[in-house]
């Protein structure tokens, strides 16, 4: 069972998003919260498996709780979900250590599903949104997911392959299929890319790769 709380000012969209998640059977809402002050008192009682967080939040935004969540509690996974696909904000998120950052006019059976893959460890963002990444990081140049890579850093044929396999969105089954190697191999793999390259995700990583013509 997923444990999720919900950390949304408006009650009506706190309800939608709660009535929407919890048909699926593996999900179940365990609070909801009207502020990131809110956010952090029930993550204190309840220690979610994934908080759904808006960024536009009165006393604490969702930016500020993200950071302050993922320096207490380094395993609580933070999908931020909101209106705003402000290029500023969604680095803010990322840096501030959010797992995953989806539009608000996300279908329900794709938040289901993001929901389900932030859980099981994948990064998520979709594809326009990764676009204003780099094009507001093109203007960023001490962003740490955007640094070139050490002068020490070799990256092998295989590690280059599984990072243009993530670029291009495959999980990790499809990755081991594609390279012939098993699913834990892949992820020990992507793990020893992630540690050269002083990386924190896969959705980081995606932004690297493009930023230094990796892919």
């Amino acid at each position: 069972m997923i444990k999720v709380l919900i950390a949304e000012d408006q009650k009506i969209v706190r309800e939608c998003i709660r009535d929407t998640i919890e048909k699926d059977a593996e999900i179940k809402v365990i609070g909801c919260s009207e502020n990131g002050k809110e956010a952090l008192q029930v993550c204190e009682r309840e220690i979610p498996d994934v908080v759904l967080m808006d960024i536009g939040m009165p006393v604490c935004n969702g930016i500020q709780c993200t950071k302050s969540l993922k320096a207490k509690y380094r395993h609580i996974k933070i999908i931020i979900l909101t209106i705003f696909e402000d290029d500023q904000n969604v680095l803010n998120a990322l840096n501030s250590g959010a797992d995953g950052y989806v539009l608000k006019d996300i279908s329900p059976a794709e938040l289901i599903l993001t929901i389900k893959s932030v859980a099981a460890g994948f990064s998520i963002m979709n594809k326009s949104t990764l676009a204003g990444v780099l094009n507001q990081a093109n203007q960023t140049t001490n962003s740490p997911l955007l640094k070139n890579p050490p002068p020490d850093v070799n990256l092998t044929e295989r590690e280059l392959a599984a990072i243009r396999l993530i670029v291009n969105g495959k999980d990790y089954k499809e990755m081991a299929s594609i390279l012939y190697l098993t699913e834990g191999s892949i992820r020990n793999l992507i793990s020893d890319i992630l540690q050269k390259l002083n990386l924190k995700d896969r959705v980081q990583l995606a932004v690297f790769a493009v930023k230094n013509d990796l892919c």
